[in-house]
């Protein structure tokens, strides 16, 4: 059978578009799987002989969607970025059924040891457990700095993401980045019940639903190993908007049966 019939199914090459001109949302579903997903595949290079060493790794994000990994030197992976940094992350959503019929996203560039306190609190936010090991003296965090995603949404559904496409933009919000930590703790001390709305108006379970991390976009809630990702109605750049977003989003999901957050 060709490459380009399936089951008596004529197609065309199956050629990936940018993520501008496909008729889906590619980067919002882009997006999506590097903020929800938890673990990947990371492919790196061994340095005698090029060959491709894939290992599982769990994942994060910073404020802007750069991947964010906590690796140990004694790994071979670790062993491999610290001579070539050259590396892709895949992230799949995996599901019921066939495995290919669900989206995923392979994010390719160059892996940097970073010292940032603030992905140290974005990883450990996302993964608790870590915190037992995070400052073991052989563990480091790395970026993936991102060159290019390639998407794939399911069938006839394929695209190229610029790292553009992939991050956000964070210029005008730092103020937003600077209060992060304070408006994630302040939330999970207060008002786990309004995050409890959020997640569920995403389509999520109930459950004992946290807040991770918040951005420009929205905010990444986590309940044991389940994760949503909650989109506010438009992007936001200051701490005092958010406030008012999170008062808004709160209050209809509520239909005013219940205070707001403060």
């Amino acid at each position: 059978m060709a490459d380009d019939e399936i089951q008596g199914v004529r197609r065309g090459p199956a050629v990936p578009l940018p993520a501008s001109e496909a008729p889906f949302d590619a980067i919002g579903l882009g997006r999506y799987l590097l903020r929800t997903i938890r673990s990947g595949a990371l492919a790196t290079l061994d340095p005698e002989d090029g060959t491709p060493f894939v290992s599982l790794v769990t994942i994060a994000t910073d404020v802007d969607g750069t991947p964010l990994m906590l690796l140990s030197r004694l790994s071979a992976h670790t062993r491999n970025l610290l001579s070539d940094p050259r590396a892709s992350l895949l992230f799949s959503a995996g599901g019921k059924g066939d495995p290919l019929a669900h989206p995923r996203l392979t994010v390719t560039g160059q892996a940097l040891q970073t010292a940032e306190p603030r992905i140290r609190e974005r990883f450990i936010a996302r993964h608790p457990k870590a915190k037992l090991y995070a400052d073991f003296p052989d563990f480091g965090f790395f970026a993936l700095e991102p060159k290019a995603g390639h998407l794939n949404g399911g069938f006839a559904k394929a695209a190229v993401l610029t790292p553009d496409e992939l991050r956000l933009d964070l210029t005008g919000a730092e103020s937003l980045v600077a209060g992060e930590r304070g408006a994630v703790k302040h939330m999970n001390a207060d008002h786990l019940d309004a995050l409890a709305l959020y997640a569920i108006g995403t389509g999520a379970e109930s459950g004992p639903w946290r807040l991770t991390g918040l951005d420009p976009e929205g905010m990444d809630l986590l309940a044991g190993d389940r994760t949503a990702r909650v989109l506010y109605p438009e992007p936001i750049r200051a701490m005092g908007d958010l406030r008012k977003v999170l008062v808004t989003m709160a209050a209809e999901a509520r239909t005013g049966a219940a205070p707001a957050p403060e």
